[in-house]
């Protein structure tokens, strides 16, 4: 690819205060910088176009008033910063998460960096970038200096006003052309796979042409929350807007779907007969919904949720009537403790009796389906429905064999979901009986120049020794998406993240981290009927998994540990559940220490 993946010069940030370092978001975390007591870091002086005015000084504390390892979010006046005491060093950067604000002074610290301690995003204590995700922002890093034993912020306040920053990105030398049937990289799917993807380009240096192409209409949004809140627009939800992603020269096209690759003619063909050719290609075209056999599918009132539309839809024909979820797959059980508070009655049908048993277990299941029947919602298995019984395009009722009848104003299928590969099975991309790409850890397929993530991929997974799993979580295609970019580059890199996800009902939220799929024994520590407990999953001898429900941030300690290459053993749990000691974890964070 000669010279249009080499790396330019890094370009100078316009604050200055904030140093985009490049320690690897999978690799060992550097240590804390050299933002210390009187660093040179701190003499430099300001270029000549930042105004005084435009900062914030502020004494915050005494030298004496932290401990190594501790944090404490302190107010400038004009905002409020993080401050962090490691290794005898004081750093200080913006106190909220990018992601979803998560006050990062109840995260973990551990290592050079800070872990959210929601959905377990990590960021370089020194440097503000962000080193795992979820999340497209890094943050903003603040000058800290220490004057008669007195810790001194200087901030800028744009920045504290915002509490994130955006990596800066190389701009496309080439001529572009939007007619131009060739592209140097093209992505398939515009998620957080794709997006991440195009980003990372841009951010280590690549100066050629980036297409994004999606099926949607709209510019790349936050998919996980059209379950959890039903009423909101594509613009509310939206990661980027087409204005910073034209700013940063990535070529953006929606409603395009691709229906073949060709990898000899290194080309993609559009349903509208449009072929564009690439030197690398990334598909993360995601998932799909199951295919469910019922009668009359061409009724207006059946939904399966993709699409900001789908969900506004939903949340208007339920208005005062009667749902009916078919599913009880995260996104359906969401939907349905979504329409709780709007609907007339909301009844769920699931495939098994217990709600999250295979993912969670049948304890934390059943708790959890005791909260939703708490809030009048009605449960039915699949295999007690008679038909689904529709009238002039629109589904009426759903009959139980029982003879029981189920209004359905509005019905919502979540009974699963698919790899979208279709496109694939005449290309030479090796795709798996159940339609899954398989790559290896650069995120490449069998064909050269093709790469892809997401959750279409089975990719090697180190915890379980390279072992080739699909993880569909929103924060592994962010993975997924940088690792695929360096491995573009040429830059080989590993796996390290440990997987993390969240759903959220009735206002409570389930964390998970960890990679729990064939757990044999579940330890809760906690009150299940409270819903405050904590799961620890095992496989054999060690903790492979853990879920919470308002235990934060203990999900967060374990990824850390986990991350670590530590592992937690299932006697020391059990230990801790037999002295009564939920919550505690202490021992995670000495054995994240080690």
């Amino acid at each position: 690819m000669g010279g249009c993946f080499s790396k330019p010069k890094p370009e100078k940030e316009v604050d200055g205060l904030s140093p985009n370092g490049k320690a690897s978001p999978f690799a060992d975390c550097r240590p804390n910088g050299a933002l210390g007591h009187g660093s040179e870091e701190d003499s430099t002086p300001l270029p000549l176009y930042h105004k005084p005015r435009d900062y914030v000084e502020a004494s915050v504390c005494h030298v004496k008033d932290l401990e190594n390892g501790q944090m404490r979010e302190v107010d400038l006046g004009s905002g409020r910063a993080l401050l962090i005491k490691e290794h005898g060093e004081f750093s200080a950067m913006a106190h909220k998460c990018p992601h979803y604000g998560a006050p990062l002074v109840k995260g973990v610290l551990s290592k050079g960096h800070v872990r959210c301690p929601w959905h377990g995003a990590c960021f370089h204590i020194a440097t503000g970038d962000i080193e795992d995700f979820p999340g497209l922002d890094s943050l903003p890093t603040f000058q800290v200096r220490v004057e008669k034993d007195k810790v001194i912020i200087r901030a800028n306040k744009q920045a504290l006003q915002s509490q994130k920053r955006s990596k800066p990105m190389a701009r496309c030398s080439a001529v572009i052309n939007s007619n131009s049937g060739f592209s140097h990289v093209v992505i398939i799917g515009a998620g957080p796979a794709g997006l991440v993807c195009a980003e990372t380009l841009r951010q280590e240096g690549f100066t050629d042409r980036i297409v994004l192409c999606t099926m949607d209409r709209h510019p790349p949004y936050d998919r996980p929350k059209l379950s959890k809140s039903l009423d909101n627009t594509a613009e509310q939800l939206r990661l980027r807007s087409t204005e910073f992603l034209q700013d940063h020269d990535i070529e953006l096209l929606t409603e395009k779907e691709v229906v073949a690759v060709d990898v000899k003619t290194r080309s993609v063909t559009f349903e509208d007969g449009v072929r564009m050719e690439y030197r690398k290609l990334f598909i993360a075209t995601g998932s799909k919904p199951k295919p469910m056999n019922y009668k009359g599918k061409e009724v207006k009132n059946v939904f399966h949720l993709r699409t900001p539309e789908d969900a506004n839809s939903i949340a208007r024909l339920a208005s005062n009537k009667n749902a009916v979820i078919v599913g009880t797959s995260f996104v359906g059980m969401e939907v349905a403790a979504a329409l709780t508070d709007k609907a007339h009655s909301v009844s769920v049908i699931g495939i098994e009796t217990v709600p999250f048993k295979k993912a969670l277990g049948e304890k934390v299941g059943k708790a959890i389906m005791k909260l939703f029947e708490a809030n009048r919602v009605k449960f039915y298995m699949l295999n007690e429905v008679s038909e689904m019984v529709g009238h002039h395009g629109q589904l009426k009722e759903v009959v139980l064999k029982s003879g029981k009848v189920l209004r359905a104003d509005v019905c919502v299928i979540g009974a699963g979901s698919v790899p979208a590969t279709d496109f694939l099975r005449q290309s030479s991309v090796h795709v798996d009986s159940k339609g899954f790409i398989t790559v290896n850890k650069m995120m490449q397929t069998n064909c050269d120049g093709v790469f892809a993530g997401g959750d279409v991929v089975m990719f090697p997974f180190l915890p379980r020794n390279n072992k080739r799993v699909n993880i569909p979580h929103w924060q592994m295609a962010h993975v997924h998406g940088r690792v695929a970019a360096l491995g573009m580059m040429d830059r080989a890199t590993e796996i390290k993240t440990v997987p993390y996800f969240w759903s959220a009902m009735f206002g409570k939220t389930i964390r998970y981290a960890g990679y729990g799929d064939g757990f044999d024994d579940v330890i809760i520590q906690g009150d299940l009927d409270e819903l405050r407990f904590v799961a620890f999953y095992t496989r054999g001898e060690e903790v492979v998994a853990v879920a919470s429900m308002n235990y934060d941030p203990i999900v967060s300690r374990v990824a850390e540990v986990l991350g670590s290459g530590k592992t937690i053993k299932k006697r020391d749990v059990e230990m801790l559940a037999r002295l009564g000691k939920t919550g505690d974890i202490s021992w995670l964070i000495d054995k994240g220490a080690q």
